[in-house]
């Protein structure tokens, strides 16, 4: 017979189909501290999705096999939704100076996903040996005129490699996003030779990168440091508010904050009369991409909402709009409902063509 106990608490660190492997914070009998659970079937009823990083509590434990439940959630700190990975410290934005190209306004994307984290930002310009010095030099100073000081690494040679070491081990979760390709998991394989994480390479004819990561996972890299691997993506959501995305650029934020304001409120920061940011500044263009992409989303979501102003209605855990008659479902069972009181309802035939009466 398997020896069970009642409960224990942990922490996610991958998730792997239906199951979810949980680090627990106290070892069990015989020194058991990595559980494979399940996941009660009342979070997900409740609205309640599991996270690498989140904290839980596990019960029905069969500490034999080394199996479990995940019976509860514990309140999160941080998300971030893509990667989705709960209680993150900071975010490691990696992108590949070659092999893929950089794309500056794929780059913004990605740094405006971490920057709504709230958390603190590293940027990692990896693939430092396949460009000539100077390259290397103006990309250091372009992104630092963003607001972030880069990290410039190549794993051939290793520079840069402790650099990054001593940002990651420090105390807490540390998720490395970017697009697929940039090397990734094979700077994990420099920090953690161990790990033997899979590779890629990168299309020649489309220079961009293959998946090779297909999960999030934490590693151990020191006392109380985690980081997450996580799959390349190559097109990063934007906040769904516009007026949520200005502050999401370091050299905006830092004016703002500053006490400066434009002659309008609602400035679009757009050259706008007034504003007090013109459009002398590098990532200008960047913006306004982006706020264009957002205003639009923001349009085509208030054109589907109810034009009384319903908004929002509450689903689990999430928010999510609430439609007009025309773009709702009709319930099945009001049809039914109304279908039999037609019937009740329905005048009786001639007399004599009653149908029992035979």
């Amino acid at each position: 017979m398997s020896a069970t106990g009642l409960s224990a608490t942990g922490l996610v660190v991958a998730l792997q189909a239906n199951f979810c492997q949980v680090v627990l914070d106290h070892p069990g009998p015989g020194g058991q501290d990595h559980l494979l659970c399940i996941r009660r079937t009342r979070l997900s009823k409740s609205g309640q999705q599991i996270c690498v990083g989140d904290r839980v509590g596990v019960d029905g434990i069969d500490w034999v096999a080394g199996r479990g439940a995940v019976a509860r959630l514990e309140p999160r700190t941080t998300l971030l939704e893509r990667p989705a990975v709960a209680n993150v410290s900071r975010v490691v934005v990696v992108t590949a100076l070659e092999e893929p190209h950089l794309d500056p306004l794929q780059l913004t994307r990605f740094l405006l996903t971490a920057e709504a984290t709230g958390q603190a930002v590293q940027l990692v310009l990896a693939k430092a040996d396949l460009v000539e010095a100077p390259r290397l030099a103006a990309w250091c100073q372009r992104t630092t005129g963003w607001g972030y000081p880069p990290i410039a690494l190549s794993c051939q040679s290793g520079g840069g490699l402790e650099r990054l070491r001593q940002v990651l081990s420090q105390p807490g979760i540390s998720v490395l996003c970017g697009p697929s390709g940039v090397g990734k998991s094979s700077l994990l394989n420099a920090l953690l030779p161990a790990l033997q994480l899979r590779v890629g390479e990168v299309s020649g004819r489309l220079q961009r990168g293959r998946h090779t990561t297909r999960h999030v996972e934490l590693f151990p890299l020191a006392p109380g440091a985690l980081v997450a691997d996580s799959p390349g993506f190559n097109r990063p959501a934007l906040p769904s508010d516009p007026l949520a995305l200005a502050p999401l650029f370091p050299e905006l934020r830092s004016r703002l904050a500053g006490g400066d304001s434009c002659r309008f409120r609602n400035c679009r920061h757009q050259d706008d009369p007034g504003c007090i940011f013109g459009s002398n500044w590098d990532r200008f263009e960047f913006y306004g991409q982006c706020l264009e992409e957002v205003e639009a989303q923001a349009r085509l979501l208030a054109n589907r909402c109810r034009p009384e102003g319903a908004g929002l209605k509450q689903r689990g855990a999430r928010l999510e709009p609430r439609l007009e008659s025309q773009w709702r479902r009709g319930s099945r069972r009001l049809d039914r409902q109304r279908l039999a009181e037609e019937e009740d309802l329905s005048p009786p035939g001639p007399a004599g063509s009653d149908p029992d009466r035979r």
